[in-house]
């Protein structure tokens, strides 16, 4: 079985993120967003922070200053993009998914090609974050939507996800045939957020 390119599959992820959040305005910052209580600024910050954690692991650090949460600055939109450019230069480099990340925030070390996925799945679903937000859509390609479904269902469920500081909440029920919307629900997001209802199942 072929080893899934989570380096390319996540460039396609941050590109995404860097496509919706560009033409972001002042007034967006202040929206909410699907994620939990965070506003758009809240979002963008803790996405850059991470980021600058993520490159920060994939050169062996373990710099415990790079997962603080960032101010965005006078310019956030500048300030996201240039962290998501750092991070794609960082994933770039020759043999970054044989390498050991430390990941500060888990607490303990993964092969490389593991911690990307784990940062591939936060940007896709950080991605449709964005796009919920500001009232738009995401697209991704199969090859994406299918490696995305398979780092999903390797996430714990249960007591994990109700912990606080946990990535994802609990799975909610979703009917929907859209892949991306059944990838979100199941990590915990309403696929019809803002104003759509759960479906009974």
């Amino acid at each position: 079985m072929p080893t899934v390119d989570h380096v390319s599959l996540d460039a396609q992820a941050v590109r995404a993120s860097i496509d919706l959040v560009t033409p972001v305005t002042a007034d967006d910052l202040t929206k909410p967003t699907p994620c939990r209580s965070w506003t758009l600024y809240g979002l963008l910050a803790h996405m850059a922070t991470q980021h600058y954690g993520f490159a920060s692991a994939s050169r062996g650090e373990e710099d415990e200053a790079a997962w603080k949460l960032r101010d965005l600055g006078d310019d956030p939109v500048k300030a996201y993009v240039e962290s998501a450019e750092h991070v794609l230069a960082a994933f770039a480099e020759d043999g970054v998914a044989e390498r050991t990340f430390p990941l500060v925030e888990f607490g303990t070390s993964f092969p490389g090609q593991q911690a990307i996925s784990f940062h591939f799945i936060d940007y896709v679903v950080h991605s449709w974050d964005v796009a919920k937000t500001l009232g738009s859509t995401v697209s991704f390609g199969p090859d994406v939507l299918e490696a995305a479904k398979a780092v999903a269902d390797l996430v714990p469920a249960g007591d994990f996800r109700l912990t606080p500081g946990s990535p994802f909440g609990p799975a909610v029920p979703w009917s929907g045939d859209d892949p991306l919307d059944r990838i979100v629900a199941h990590l915990g997001r309403n696929p019809g957020w803002p104003g759509t209802s759960l479906p009974s199942t």
